[in-house]
């Protein structure tokens, strides 16, 4: 067999598709990030969304997506990435995203059962998911997948968390020794938990999971 590890991630993918269906999200399954591009235009083509806005995430920037919709005629691009702005104003920024027809982003974790675990510093990411935009896309790596909650929990305060600390140069003792030490530190980023259990209404949130390890 030809791209075994691939196939075998096919039949994954396809599985917690069906789980996560019964929850009530909208799924899509892609081979590879291309594929993943292709979706969500065809999902904002769909809903017809006029304004678009994101929450961080490496996955949505690996997919090439980031650049593709950032300078774009086509929508109202509220576009909270743009470190260069002073602070209260990507603050403003962050809170009308809340408020987009359509919210891109990622998930910390999704596990087997069809849920999604998510950490946040401030709170926007998950406050999109949570609430507020009309549509949701989250973009989801093979990578993210988990058996459940307690899993979920594990890889995200003993990878995730640490790496995203080393990745934006946070002054935790996570950054420095890799493990999570519950600390107090002013650049925790360790602040909300959310699971979401299920979607509501049924299919706001558009799940792509992609047969690529991504996002941290």
């Amino acid at each position: 067999m030809e791209k075994p590890i691939e196939n075998y991630w096919m039949l994954r993918l396809a599985d917690l598709k069906a789980t996560l269906e019964v929850n009530k999200f909208e799924v899509h399954i892609a081979a590879d990030t291309d594929e993943a591009r292709k979706t969500v235009h065809e999902i904002l083509g769909r809903t017809g969304a006029k304004s678009i806005a994101w929450g961080g995430s490496v996955t949505y920037l690996q997919t090439g997506l980031y650049e593709e919709l950032k300078d774009s005629s086509a929508y109202e691009i509220i576009d909270t990435f743009n470190k260069g702005r002073p602070a209260e104003e990507m603050f403003e920024l962050r809170r009308r995203a809340l408020l987009a027809d359509l919210f891109i982003t990622g998930t910390n974790a999704v596990t087997e059962t069809g849920k999604l675990v998510n950490l946040d510093m401030t709170g926007n990411r998950v406050a999109g998911i949570v609430f507020g935009p009309k549509n949701v896309v989250i973009l989801v790596g093979r990578n993210k997948v988990v058996p459940d909650i307690e899993d979920a929990m594990l890889r995200i305060k003993n990878f995730a968390a640490p790496a995203n600390a080393m990745r934006l140069d946070k002054k935790t003792p996570c950054a420095k020794t890799s493990v999570c030490e519950e600390c107090r530190s002013p650049d925790r980023i360790c602040n909300t938990w959310t699971i979401t259990e299920k979607s509501y209404p049924k299919g706001r949130i558009k799940i792509v999971l992609i047969n690529q390890d991504l996002g941290l």
